[in-house]
């Protein structure tokens, strides 16, 4: 099976999203921000949301990517293109690397310039605690099995008393508050946890 094929029949996820053309600049802008913010990504242009190829010109793609790229991302997103020739025409690949320079953010309109990282299939307006979150100096890498551990232990925390602060989880975890909010954005962007920061003081809940 065509290497195409089997990334297509993945479907569209956290790395991954199809689209039929490029038509606005400044709508792909936020989904070239969400991956560069997240784990990085793929779009795939020629692809239809049902995952037929239906084929593009790349050259015209590429122009609308570039213009979404340099004057509706800031910082500018380093992405790369690979084009794949297919039977039913050309799909261009946009492969979009986990950035050093985060937040990236998107232009909506003139000077509103706001962030977006990616949950599942969606890309989703940031909040001010996940783009200070980036901001800050990457932990000391821990083991997986610590991480996991750490992870249960907020997610069990949560099953129990239901809607908990970031002061609260950091004193019954007993864990840094660099480390909870590290977890916190962490178990947000997995889908696993809902974050409600339009409140006085912003609060965690399970999804």
């Amino acid at each position: 099976m065509h290497d195409l094929y089997q990334l297509i029949f993945q479907g569209e996820g956290e790395t991954l999203e199809f689209k039929k053309t490029i038509t606005h600049a400044n709508r792909i802008a936020r989904t070239i921000v969400s991956f560069a913010n997240t784990r990085g990504g793929q779009i795939l242009v020629g692809v239809q949301d049902d995952g037929t190829i239906c084929g593009i010109d790349p050259e015209e793609e590429k122009h609308t990517l570039e213009e979404a790229i340099h004057f509706f991302c800031d910082p500018p997103v380093s992405v790369h293109y690979e084009e794949v020739d297919m039977e039913q025409g050309t799909v261009l690949k946009v492969i979009i690397p986990e950035s050093p320079h985060k937040p990236h953010l998107a232009k909506v309109k003139e000077d509103d310039w706001r962030g977006y990282v990616r949950v599942r299939d969606e890309s989703v307006q940031t909040s001010q605690l996940v783009e200070k979150s980036m901001q800050l100096e990457p932990l000391e890498e821990s083991p997986a099995e610590v991480l996991d551990y750490q992870e249960a232990k907020v997610l069990e925390l949560l099953a129990k008393h239901h809607r908990l602060t970031i002061k609260q989880i950091t004193q019954m975890a007993n864990l840094s508050r660099r480390r909870v909010q590290r977890l916190l954005v962490d178990l947000t962007l997995q889908g696993k946890i809902r974050m409600h920061d339009k409140e006085k003081v912003p609060y965690f809940t399970l999804s």
